[in-house]
Order: structure tokens, then sequence, then C-alpha cells
């Protein structure tokens, strides 16, 4: 609203107003915003002397507001880490100078408020807000400290030893060595992360998991061969110098990779290549160890171009006949070199076809090769050779390439299995659609014939049982000659439940029925049906054997009948599609049900005997944070209506098993007491529908920026038992870094069975390491809930807090 301020009245034109604002602790800085308006002597003009201020001079001031106030907008932690990050990429900018960066460790790092920042970062990643109590940590002697050289890392680091073996240890930081590592990580996140290449997906904005998997897809319809590397390799000093010789090339900083010496020296940096999956929020991976490995295997990167230039040559004259399209400057190129001499022609046409395409997450890598087997051998060798001899690595898998062929090698990368498949047509899918519900309804029925018979012959075992003691009683007279025949050989004293048992011993001898499954099948086929009638079994067993000979014969009048229905282009158009299937696995995913107690030997579900004793909400926070986990890793898989179908039969079901063993009441009664907090667990096939309608409230966005949120997108699921709950004499926090919330209990980490280099994606924890197998930790109600749910992981645990209580 315009006005005049002449018009106002006299009293208010003479006071002063000292207007303050409280400080705001958002995002690291810290203000006190506000000033001092003085309404005396105001008038319509301006006074004389004053410098006049444009409107555009005003608006662009704005820019230079302090950054927490408009980060008072932010919504979520990922956009708060941005504007965090925005500010220290000005200061390490400003440090650039004739191609490289200088004092980085004195100017950026040794800053108490970037020290400050960092801290809320490592709260971010915490999943602790930014607006609770902070630790009581003075930035500024830090920052002294680092200056000075005064800061020791043995000192602000705990060792932490595996029980039966005290040679296997790891070596983990405390917050405030923590802080120091992710300001050290943001600095050379900032000064390399234009220097990465595109073959490498690992720890990068934009760049993932998925983002290498649909790489893959989309080069490997033009490739021929295919392989792995794995590597296997302890950072030692050789690699250690090799690695600070590379980034001398950027950086001239003697105190920063003193630093990152102290660090390796004393074991807090765990750069290790291959022994277990990367990317997974294990505690033993460390917060330096992605960025240094991206540096140190971008000469990796490098070499991979130049491969690609001198065996690709300057043209790919595969692209024609694949019906590809040329590009523009290598076709030039090539025009020129046939112009010129013979001896050109020939070195052209030698590395005519050539191909060579690599993915790289972290230590995994993936090679794609377009020619001849010789061609992808002779590549193979100058890989194994480069990371052998010029990055002092060890391979371990000398795989020889695959050919990339339809439904021949199934190669795993990522912890996923990748395929080569053909598109089928339509009418084809329809009728394979034909024999698997024609399938389903067969073993529908056979699944009510097998249980109608159990539950027939579990009562001939009750009323057997029922005879035999009838015919001990004299005054019934119910004993029969048979029976009295058999009661010879009866030891003196045997009660009758033995005796009844040593005379189905003998009889399950005579009819060899050990070869069966189970009790329940010995049951239905020596003793139900032989008693069946003759008709009704016959009719039976023929349902059955014309349903399965339907679906196991060979369709060939079938494919026939579709070819003329289809036209002959049609039919060549479906037979050459390839499909790369991405699959999950599914043996590997069973196993590890039946390790963390989800299922029993038999596969079916049982109550976790780990989770009775804790909350309601925690207990299905932990079954609903492994539905989400296969959610976002599987749900564009081909296999995924085998996973939806563990979510349904397994995972629901041991949830509610799990609060039916707690409560001791049975499972029907929990379906209908927790309907609303059991819908964040899906019960029918309708996955999307019902994690669309939800109303449990956990969020299932989920953020695949992994450079933001390193070890959170892809941690797994791990078990903590409860310990003990709090004691009144001893009281402790939570011991995620930087939550100052009290810990109502203690709890116990489990470590199951490790997986070996590369692992596989099950939604468990793939390889925590042995030292924190039955470590007690302290966790308040909130961070457990982010563990289960894989908001957190376990690198956000600090523990070494239990030895100083």
């Amino acid at each position: 609203m315009w006005f005049r301020m002449g018009r106002l009245p006299l009293l208010m034109q003479k006071k002063t107003f000292a207007v303050r604002f409280p400080a705001v602790r958002l995002g690291g800085w810290s203000r006190h915003f506000g000033e001092r308006f003085l309404l005396e002597d105001v008038e319509d003009s301006p006074r004389k002397g004053d410098p006049t201020v444009s409107l555009a001079k005003s608006l662009a001031c704005l820019t230079d507001e302090p950054l927490s106030t408009r980060n008072q907008n932010a919504k979520s932690p990922l956009e708060l880490k941005r504007l965090i990050e925005v500010g220290i990429k000005k200061m390490v900018k400003a440090r650039y100078l004739n191609e490289k960066f200088y004092d980085l460790m004195d100017v950026v790092i040794a800053n108490a408020d970037t020290l400050r920042d960092c801290y809320d970062l490592v709260r971010l990643n915490s999943h602790v807000e930014l607006t609770t109590q902070t630790d009581n940590l003075c930035f500024s002697t830090m920052a002294k400290q680092i200056r000075n050289g005064d800061f020791d890392v043995k000192e602000n680091s705990v060792t932490m030893y595996e029980k039966s073996d005290q040679r296997q240890c790891l070596v983990l930081p405390n917050l405030k060595l923590r802080v120091i590592q992710e300001a050290v990580r943001v600095v050379l996140e900032v000064v390399y992360r234009p220097h990465f290449s595109k073959i490498s997906h690992g720890c990068r904005s934009g760049r993932g998991h998925r983002s290498a998997l649909r790489y893959v897809q989309r080069e490997i319809h033009n490739s021929d061969w295919w392989f792995t590397i794995s590597m296997r390799k302890v950072a030692d000093i050789n690699v250690f110098s090799k690695l600070i010789s590379v980034m001398e090339e950027n950086i001239q900083d003697v105190k920063l990779f003193q630093f990152i010496y102290q660090l390796f020296d004393a074991q807090v940096l765990n750069l290790v290549f291959g022994v277990f999956p990367k990317g997974h929020g294990l505690p033993q991976e460390g917060v330096l160890s992605p960025i240094l490995m991206n540096i140190y295997l971008g000469m990796f990167d490098s070499e991979v171009i130049r491969m690609s230039l001198r065996y690709e040559g300057l043209g790919l004259g595969s692209n024609e006949e694949k019906g590809l399209e040329q590009p523009k400057l290598r076709w030039w190129f090539r025009r020129q070199i046939k112009k010129s001499g013979d001896s050109s022609k020939e070195k052209l046409e030698a590395t005519e076809g050539n191909k060579l395409n690599v993915c790289r997450y972290m230590d995994e890598i993936l090679v794609l090769v377009s020619g001849s087997r010789d061609v992808a051998m002779s590549l193979k060798s100058d890989i194994l050779n480069f990371l052998m001899s010029s990055l002092h690595l060890d391979v371990e898998n000398q795989m020889d390439p695959l050919a990339v062929d339809v439904n021949s090698h199934v190669l795993q990368f990522l912890g996923t299995s990748i395929q080569v498949r053909t598109r089928e047509a339509e009418a084809l899918r329809a009728v394979h659609k034909l024999k698997d519900k024609v399938q389903m309804f067969v073993s529908q029925k056979q699944k009510v014939w097998d249980s109608l018979t159990v539950r027939i012959g579990k009562k001939w075992l009750g009323w057997g049982l029922r005879r035999i003691k009838e015919s001990e009683i004299k005054q019934l007279g119910l004993s029969t000659p048979i029976l009295d025949h058999l009661s010879q050989f009866r030891k003196p004293g045997m009660k009758t439940d033995h005796w009844f048992k040593s005379l189905m011993k003998i009889w399950m001898q005579d009819v060899n029925a050990k070869v069966e499954a189970d009790e329940e099948a010995i049951l239905s086929k020596y003793i139900v049906e032989p008693a069946l009638p003759q008709d009704l079994r016959e009719s039976f067993y023929n349902f059955r054997k014309h349903a399965m000979d339907y679906v196991s014969s060979e369709s060939a009048t079938t494919l026939e009948l579709l070819k003329s229905s289809l036209t002959e282009s049609r039919s060549e158009q479906y037979s050459n599609k390839k499909v790369i299937a991405l699959e999950a696995p599914t043996n590997c995913i069973k196993r590890s049900l039946l390790s963390y107690g989800i299922v029993g030997l038999q596969g079916y579900p049982k109550h976790v005997s780990s989770l009775v004793l804790q909350d309601d909400e925690i207990i299905i926070c932990w079954f609903s944070g492994l539905i989400q986990r296969w959610l976002k890793w599987y749900s564009e898989f081909e296999n995924f209506g085998y996973i939806k179908l563990l979510m349904i039969q397994c995972v629901r079901k041991s949830c509610t098993r799990t609060l039916g063993a707690k409560y001791q009441v049975p499972e029907e009664l929990i379906e209908k007491n927790f309907e609303s907090e059991l819908s964040c667990i899906p019960i029918t096939d309708e996955v999307g529908v019902e994690m669309a309608s939800k109303p449990c409230g956990i969020s299932y966005s989920f953020d695949n920026n992994e450079a933001l949120s390193y070890g959170t997108c892809n941690s797994g699921l791990c078990l903590l038992s409860l310990s003990r709950l709090k004691a009144p004499s001893r009281v402790f926090n939570c011991f995620v870094m930087g939550c100052t919330a009290a810990s109502p209990s203690m709890y116990t980490l489990h470590v199951k069975g490790r997986q070996r280099f590369p692992g596989w994606k099950t939604g468990f924890s793939s390889s925590i390491h042995p030292s924190l197998n039955r470590r007690r930790i302290g966790l308040c109600n909130r961070h457990v809930k982010a563990l289960y749910l894989g908001q957190i992981s376990l690198q956000s645990i600090e523990f070494g807090v239990l030895r100083k209580l």
C-alpha cells in the first residue's frame, strides 16, 4: 500500500522501533536478522547527502541475503543438502588458480562455518531435524586444531574387534572425525565431479544402480560378447601413493594429503576393492571411500576411452548392417582415410565393426564388446594388464567372454541377473497365458484334493488311536483277534501312544514310505486314496494327466496356427526383437528369508522371535521396510510377480504371526485389530493400488540421488533384538550421530551370513562386518524405525559411544 510518511501521526514519526527476530538454525547458518528502523525526520524525498538506491540494485542485493532465510522454504532434506553444498562449493571454486585448487585444507575445511555446515549434513544423513538440540561441539577449536595440525585422528576413532578372531578389526570414526571427513568429501566432490567419465555410475548425481542397468539394457542389443571383472585388493602403500599422485594433478595442498594419509595410517579410511559389495550403507565402506575409489578408478575410465578409440578405429562398419545411424564425425574421418593409401585402408578394415562399451559402478565392471571373439579376448587381456600393472589391483575372477545369445547365459551385475531373451508375439503370449491359467487351475484343484485327503487321513489316525485305547478296556469288549495278536509283541509297561507309534513305524517300513516328502503325503497316498471309490480316483487322475499333458506338450500345432493367422513380415518382426530381462535373485532371497527367520525349513512363514519383545509399530516397520526395498529395487524387473507372492504369502503372514506370538492371539484377530497398521504390507496382487491408497503414513517415494544419499538408497534390512529397557540409574542418548534424544532401549545387532563380492541384492544387509555381531547400540524409537525403513544406514551409528558411558 502506498502512503506518504509525512501524514503519519507525530508520535509515530519521532519514535524509534527496534525489531529483533529470533535466531534461526537451518542449513548451517545461524543469524540474528533484523534492523533498527528509525522513522525520525522521514520525508517524501530522500535526505540530502544520502545515496539513491535504484530498484534494479535493490533486487540485485537479494542474492546476498543470508541463506538461512531462504532455507526456511526448503521442504526435503535433499534440498537442504544442496543448499548447504552450494555455499561450500563457492568457497572451493574461489581457490581455483592456474588449473589447480590451492590451500583447501586451511581455507575451506579448517573453517568453523564449513564444519558447522558439514555437521548439519551429518545430521541430515542421520534423519535428524536441524531444529532439534545440537551436540556440544566447538567448531572454532576444531578448525584451529586442523590448521595447526594438532587434530589426532587415532584419538577420535574407535577400534572394534571380532570376538572370535582378534585379527579382524574395524576402525570407525567418532562424531568429530566424521564431520571433518564429510567436509573433505564435499570438497573432493566439487573438485572432481566435472572430471568423472560417463561410464562411471557410482555415487554421482543422476547416476546409480538404475542408470547403470538402463545403460546395459540400451547397449547390450548391439554387443556380441560380455564379461565382468571382479577385483580383490585392500589398498596398500602402492595404491595410496598412486592415488595421491593422481590427486596432485588437480589439487596442490600438502596438508590435505597429509590428513588423508593419517586416515589411511589409522585404518579409518577403508579403501577396499572387491571383498564386499559397495553402496549398501555398510560401516566398513566409510564416507571417503566412494569418492576416492572413483578418483582412483577414473584412470581406468580414461584408459577405456583410449582402448575404445584404438579398437574401434575411426569407423563402425557394423552400424550400416545393423541399421544404426553412423556418427557424422566418424563417417567423415573414415571417408578421408579411404581416400588415402592402401595401408590406411587395411588398418581400417581390421578395426571395422568393433565397439567397446563399459559400465562401472565403483568396483563392479561390466564390459560389452561388439566384434569377433579374438577382439573380445584381446580387449580383456589389455584391461586386466592395465588393472594389475598400472593400478596395482588383483583380479579375482577371470571369466572368459560369453556370447550375447538368446537364452544362453545369465550374467550377475549389481546384485541382479541379466539375460537376453526374444520378444514373443501377442498371439503367442496369449497362448502361453492360457497355459499358465490351466496350470494354475490344476494346481488349485490338486491343493484342494491334498487338503481333503490329509484331513481324512488325520481323522483315520485319531480313530485308530482311539480304537486301540478302547480295546484295552476289557469291559467294553471291543477287542478283535488282530489286536489281540498284535498285543503279544507289545513290551510290558509300554504306553498306548508309544505302542501306536511303534505300529505306525513298522507299517511305514513295510510300504516303503520314507521316500515321500512328508507325513501328509504318506496319509494321502497310502491310506486315504486307496480307500476312495475307484471311479472318483480315476476321474481325478485322468483330469490331472490331460491337463498336464496340455501344459507340457510341444506347441508345434499352435505355432502353425499362429503362422497361418499372421503375415510373414509380422512374424519376422517379432522374431528379431530381443528383450533384456532383469530378474531379482529369488533363490538368494528365499535363503535370506530362512536366515532371518521369516520362513521355516519347509518354506512356510513363521514369527520372527527377535522382534516379539519390540513395540507393535516397530515390528510392522521392520516388515514394511523389506517391502519398501523390494518395491524400490524390483518393481521394473521381469519376475516382480514372484516377489509380490513373497510379499503376500511370506512377509505379511510372518508379520501377523509375530504380532500373534507377542499377544498369544490367533492371526484372524491380529488382522482385524491391526487392519490400518498392516495396510503398509500388501494383501493382494494389486500392489500399486494398495500402496497408493494406504493410510499408514509410511513414505514410499524413492529418491535415487546417490551422491546426496549414498548408502541409504541401497542399504539392506538388518535385524535388531531388544537387549534391555532403559535403567533409571544409567541414562544414555541415541547412538545415531547428531541425535541428542534419549534412548528408551538398548538393542543388539545380529550379523547374518556375509555375501562375497559382488553379491546379490536381497533386501537384507549383505555383508556387515563380523566385529559388529551382537554389539549393543542405543536407539530412539524414531531412528529404529528409520533404520528399518531404509531412511538411514548403519554408517550413521556411532558404535563407540557405549565405551564412553
